[in-house]
């Protein structure tokens, strides 16, 4: 540990081992321990000091501070143990079996610790446990535990040690990194030579092969890609982890003890050694000022550190670019760096053990490779120069390697990363260049991982550089789990997956339009290009088209796709916002789509990119409800572009509707009649047979018990949302009181129609889910919301208070910072004014911003609910008192005003509601 600086500033080992002896000089044998703890609790609070002021004065020198308070705890346990012998425990004249040696092991035998990391400690003693080990240990641990540390520990002799290694794997790894601290040098000595006889020694190829499967199921765990924008930087991939276990199969394979050993047997290139300890002085760096900060053992970068962890660590802003994202985007980086260099260290470990069983082999032989060649069914260049004789060659590589179902060979890899800078704009423009790369991109087999290959070997960036701008670009919300670029391919792969039918269960519209297609490659370039400009300061749907209109010329598309390519990426939003933010039922919606999308062609190709980028978004994002919209804004808008704008048949459809309606439910004409006409219009457009049917049913059934509050829950698998049906006498505020009970309950509303019957009824159709956005099912949650809307609706629950009272725990959101906005739109509705609210997500915002409403004098007619991580987005379609569209100025103005201020507040509106 002699790259420490001023290692007495941190502890002075002697100085407190003299004070120590002092003071217990004089002390009563029962008192000993207590003094002496006392003694390195205070010099461990001012060692604590020394190294936090290290951290913040020099926050980048990550393996150094790691070795800091690795030296930090091997001066504690040397103290204890010399406490212990002198002091508590002397053994005049020891035994042979009286003898101690302390074994740091796992992380803190590397030598490499974070303020809040375990101390792993092995005691070792040549026999079984004695009188004496066993006071001594435990007078050790004792002293270790006041003192606050986190102790792992094990008392072993050097048989059982030998025994436990060879069943466990996580034994035999912990005692690879083993390193002696104090005590009985000999012993220790002893059990490491008997450990590199006995269990390293041949049996290299089982623990390469055993490693390597734990890093891969870890790495399933975690979400198996390095690019999720909340990484755990010890266990993820490109974490600690990973370069670890290169570490520990470099010591098991070739007793390397260092990486700079690494490198001089061959393993590392010096320039991949730098690279190595780079990675490894970062991630340290990062983790021990999470640490820091936290003030506790946490390993995962969540949004409420990144920011702050930015500004520790001095990374500053740059144009269209945050610090925290500069920050992210170097972790991403190098946990890349991290992921090439596991490639390539298995790769030459393959050369040293031919024989592995853990590569895959190829059982056929491609007839033409153009030169390439085959090297254990892996492809690779034939010569050192071979790309420099033709860079179009580093294109062509992962185009033969689609191709032919091959892997690219580690080796190659690190050649192509090595010459990716040939790609200039001569080989950009080179028309076979570019057929290859579209080759790859449109490919029917496995796009995606070539795709990724391209982007590790830093090939991809280089040949679209406007890719190269988002590489490792994090989006710092709560919506987005990947990176930019991640999130591309990944997109790139399902379109794949839809294509070949795999997906038709989640998809089934997709799947079936897919090969309605005219130009298939229009869309593979569409979901390539709809994140390229994000970033860059401006909309990027609109800096992203036009970088579409320079770049599909160049890929070989012709006038008319790369027109469609860039209306594609110019609206690949659009129809996600009309599914989740307007009301279907209101015909102006869909013409006014309608009339943007143009023609069924862009209809379909708009709908699958929508899909696939909505789902490669992350984990969970894509849901039932979000399949039910887009499909019934498709099924509209087709129906609109295959008929005509002009809105036909009004009357007919809902006659056409009610007389569906009658058949289901075999009421009399007579009767059937009196119930159709206490309904609007507007109801009879709005609602879906299922939901007419559901909710005569309700209304039949409310009538004949003469009851006049009545609440159903009907939860609809499919759609994987629960449709909540409200029929009471109307009265102001209704809506707000319902919004407050479902709250309460502990469901999100996300779509909400209201209807008031003409004899004074409301029956109010609302769509709830549970807060991660699934289906809110269970029979006993469905009885207690059933509950908690009637006592809303009743009065007996003050809502404001029971709903500020609510104990919540520090939310994920509280990281972001949010501006509410309020907009007023009287253009797109004929019937309604659309008032769009986007906040700060919050437990009951919906109710606080409806009891606004309510306030405001206006009337609610129906709210649509969406979320994008932490933002909420509300939309309400309103009318005055009157039932005419809100056109003053002035009352525009204080609603704007009213609503904002709610959506700022921290708690739900104070009001003086009462039992009522």
């Amino acid at each position: 540990m002699s790259e420490i600086p001023n290692r007495r500033a941190i502890i002075d080992r002697r100085a407190v081992a003299e004070s120590i002896d002092a003071a217990l000089a004089d002390c009563a044998p029962d008192a000993r321990r207590g003094t002496a703890s006392r003694l390195l609790k205070a010099a461990l609070t001012a060692a604590r000091a020394e190294l936090k002021r290290r951290i913040a004065a020099h926050p980048g020198r990550g393996l150094e501070l790691a070795a800091a308070h690795c030296f930090l705890t091997d001066q504690l346990l040397r103290l204890a143990h010399d406490v212990a012998l002198t002091h508590l425990y002397p053994a005049k004249n020891p035994s042979t079996a009286e003898r101690l040696s302390l074994v740091a092991v796992g992380g803190y035998g590397r030598g490499e610790m974070a303020p809040f990391s375990d101390v792993d400690i092995m005691f070792l003693t040549p026999l079984r446990s004695t009188p004496w080990v066993e006071q001594v240990v435990e007078s050790i641990l004792y002293m270790l535990w006041d003192l606050g540390l986190k102790v792992g520990h094990s008392t072993r002799t050097i048989d059982e040690m030998l025994r436990m290694a060879k069943a466990d794997l996580s034994v035999r790894t912990a005692l690879l990194e083993a390193r002696y601290v104090w005590g009985d040098q000999p012993l220790y000595d002893e059990a490491s030579l008997r450990f590199q006889r006995e269990i390293v020694s041949g049996e290299a190829r089982a623990f390469i092969a055993a490693k390597m499967a734990e890093r891969d199921e870890r790495h399933r765990k975690l979400g198996d890609s390095r690019y999720v924008v909340e990484p755990n930087l010890k266990e993820g991939k490109g974490g600690l982890r990973d370069l670890q276990t290169l570490f520990w199969i470099g010591k098991f394979a070739l007793q390397a003890r260092t990486p700079e050993e690494l490198a001089d047997k061959g393993l590392f290139t010096p320039a991949e050694l730098r690279q190595f300890n780079r990675a490894q002085n970062h991630l340290w760096a990062v983790r021990i000022n999470l640490h820091d900060l936290v003030g506790r053992a946490e390993e995962r970068l969540t949004f409420d550190v990144q920011r702050d962890l930015a500004e520790r660590m001095g990374y500053r802003a740059r144009p269209g670019v945050a610090p925290v994202e500069r920050f992210m985007r170097h972790y991403f980086l190098t946990a890349k760096t991290v992921g090439d260099l596991t490639g390539l260290f298995i790769a030459h470990l393959e050369e040293r053990f031919s024989r592995s069983a853990w590569l895959p082999s190829l059982a056929r032989r491609p007839s033409r490779l153009n030169g390439f060649r085959l090297n254990r069914g892996r492809i690779e260049i034939p010569r050192d120069d071979f790309f420099a004789e033709d860079p179009v060659r580093l294109i062509e590589l992962f185009q033969l390697a689609d191709l032919h179902g091959l892997e690219v060979h580690p080796m190659t890899m690190r050649a192509a990363n090595r010459d990716a800078g040939l790609i200039g704009e001569g080989i950009r423009r080179n028309p076979r260049a570019n057929a290859l790369f579209l080759d790859i991109l449109t490919s029917p087999r496995t796009p995606e991982r070539v795709l990724r290959w391209m982007g590790e070997a830093g090939v991809f960036g280089r040949f679209v550089p406007d890719f190269g701008r988002v590489v490792a670009k994090m989006q710092y919300d709560m919506y987005h789990h990947y990176t930019v670029d991640e999130h591309t391919i990944h997109a790139i792969g399902l379109l794949n997956r839809i294509e070949k039918g795999e997906l038709r269960q989640d998809h089934p519209l997709s799947t079936a339009i897919i090969n309605q297609i005219v130009s298939r490659r229009v869309l593979y370039v569409a979901v390539l290009l709809h994140d390229i400009a994000k970033g860059r300061g401006g909309d990027h749907s609109i800096l992203g088209a036009e970088v579409a209109e320079r770049l599909c010329p160049r890929l070989g598309l012709s006038p008319a796709e790369t027109e469609t390519v860039a209306w594609l990426v110019r609206y690949h939003l659009l129809m996600s916002a009309t599914a989740f933010k307007r009301d279907l039922s209101d015909f102006k919606t869909i013409i006014d789509f309608a009339e943007a999308v143009a023609s069924p062609e862009r209809l379909r190709l708009l709908l699958i990119l929508t899909v696939v980028d909505i789902r490669a978004v992350g984990p969970g994002i894509w849901n039932g409800w979000k399949a039910a919209l887009l499909t019934t804004l498709y099924n509209s808008a087709e129906e609109v572009l295959r008929l005509g704008h002009k809105q036909t048949g009004r009357n007919e459809r809902i006659a056409d509707k009610k007389a569906r309606l009658q058949s289901v439910m075999g009421w009399k004409d007579e009767s059937f009649a009196a119930y159709a006409g206490r309904f609007p219009d507007s109801y009879w457009l709005s609602e879906s047979p299922d939901v007419l049917a559901a909710n005569m049913a309700l209304v039949a059934q409310a009538d004949l018990d003469q009851s006049a509050l009545n609440v159903r829950c009907t939860p609809d698998a499919t759609a994987g949302a629960t449709l909540v049906t409200v029929y009471a006498p109307d009265h102001p505020g209704i809506f707000y009181r319902i919004a407050g009970g479902i709250s309460l309950g502990g469901a999100n509303i996300v779509d909400a129609r209201i209807h008031t019957t003409r004899d004074g009824m409301a029956l109010d159709n609302l769509v709830i889910q549970d807060p991660l956005g699934g289906p809110f099912d269970e029979p006993a949650r469905l009885k207690r919301m059933e509950s908690a809307i009637a006592d809303a609706l009743a009065g007996k629950v003050r809502l404001a208070d029971r709903l500020t009272a609510k104990p919540l725990a520090r939310r994920r959101q509280e990281a972001f910072r949010l501006a509410p906005q309020v907009l007023v739109d009287n253009k797109a509705s004929n019937r309604f004014t659309v008032v769009e609210v986007n906040a700060l997500d919050r437990p009951a915002l919906l109710y606080a911003l409806t009891y606004a409403l309510y306030g405001a004098r206006v009337t609610i007619h129906s709210a649509h609910i969406a979320t994008y991580g932490e933002r909420a987005v509300d939309v309400f379609y309103l009318t005055d008192l009157t039932g005419d569209k809100i056109t003053s100025p002035a009352r525009i103005k204080t609603l704007e005003r009213r609503l904002a201020e709610v959506a700022t507040a921290p708690g739900a509106p104070q009001s003086a509601e009462l039992a009522a």
